[in-house]
């Protein structure tokens, strides 16, 4: 059997299907999978890394919405789908698995074209277009979201990495504080942008981390790469915050973790969701307004806050986090909701999903 992945460009679309492709591998170690890509984005680095082929194709952007450019894509996509069809004959591909970004409308044609069937991960609440089309070709569509518009589709979550999705937080606590120098006892609050940060965040957050210390709460903020960290004068018998410029093990900063201050991309609501670790998110305030869709439901669940990026300020942080971190009670019945909320077996739902799929073809 080899299935060809299509989600690249964006660790959101590049890390599901890496999940699948080890939730595959773990039910079959004989499996091929071969991953599309092209040579701008993060996959050229991230999916070698895991050890899995990637196969190259020109990229084509697709406009996220409607406009006049949307006439050219047919023509710009002709070579794109023609190298995507010969890489599923290569690989002798049995299925096509998509989960948005430049190479899935391409992948999705190509394996129409070569009748090949195709299953669709949409990790949004607002779907691309890609998955749009590819939804209408798919044996299966699997979402992230129980609010997600695609028809027929069936809400699985988001596939995750197994460091994430078997995490026992409370277990690995105080292996994680100790890691990071923290105090294994205090109330801990987790502040990240994303893999590169977020300015206004972390403006926020240096303003406001003084008031949190005083009122017993111990911060570990990772304010990304390209962001210069704060200047730090922690005094003696004052709870500790710890700037870092990126994490690499995001269990262990998950686990040190009380409470999240955060983003919301999709990819990070499903994962502090799985783990049960609220978070109070703030959507990016650029885009088509996807990011405060994905937090909506953990939120209306009682996992979490949210609130506008413009109106996150040190005020609203003292008077929304500080009382959760505060109240132990509080902080336990969110972290419920936030884990009942969650799904940790995407990754293995999507694998039936695929053998479903490649098991209708031949049946047919």
């Amino acid at each position: 059997m080899h299935v060809v992945l299509a989600g690249g460009g964006t660790a959101g679309h590049i890390e599901p299907a890496l999940a699948l492709a080890d939730a595959l591998r773990r039910q079959d170690p004989a499996v091929g999978i071969t991953a599309l890509g092209t040579e701008r984005g993060l996959e050229t680095r991230l999916v070698p890394e895991r050890g899995y082929e990637l196969a190259l194709i020109p990229a084509v952007p697709l406009p996220r919405k409607p406009t006049p450019e949307l006439i050219t894509v047919p023509g710009r996509l002709r070579g794109t789908i023609k190298a995507a069809e010969q890489i599923l004959e290569r690989t002798g591909a049995d299925c096509v698995v998509g989960f948005g970004g430049y190479v899935a409308l391409p992948g999705y044609l190509a394996a129409k074209r070569a009748g090949v069937p195709i299953v669709v991960h949409e990790a949004n609440a607002r779907p691309g277009l890609a998955n749009k089309i590819g939804s209408r070709y798919a044996h299966g569509v699997a979402v992230s979201t129980p609010d997600s518009k695609l028809r027929g589709a069936r809400y699985i979550g988001i596939p995750l990495r197994r460091t994430i999705a078997t995490l026992d937080r409370a277990r690995v606590r105080p292996e994680a504080r100790a890691s990071f120098g923290l105090d294994p006892n205090l109330p801990t609050l987790l502040v990240s942008g994303g893999s590169q940060g977020a300015r206004h965040l972390n403006e926020v957050v240096q303003r406001v981390a003084p008031l949190l210390q005083r009122s017993g709460i111990q911060i570990l903020h990772v304010v990304g790469p390209k962001n210069e960290l704060p200047r730090i004068d922690n005094m003696p018998g004052m709870p500790p915050y710890i700037p870092v410029p990126y994490v690499d093990r995001m269990d262990l900063a998950y686990a040190a973790a009380d409470m999240m201050l955060c983003r919301a991309g999709a990819m990070t609501v499903a994962e502090l969701s799985a783990v049960g670790l609220p978070a109070a998110y703030v959507p990016l305030p650029i885009g088509n307004g996807e990011q405060r869709l994905n937090a909506q439901p953990v939120v209306n669940a009682g996992g979490g806050l949210l609130v506008d990026d413009a109106a996150l300020t040190p005020e609203w942080v003292q008077g929304n986090v500080l009382p959760v971190l505060s109240d132990p009670h509080r902080l336990y019945e969110m972290s419920r909701a936030a884990a009942e909320f969650g799904r940790r077996d995407a990754d293995d739902l999507l694998v039936g999903m695929v053998y479903e799929a490649i098991a209708a073809r031949r049946q047919a």
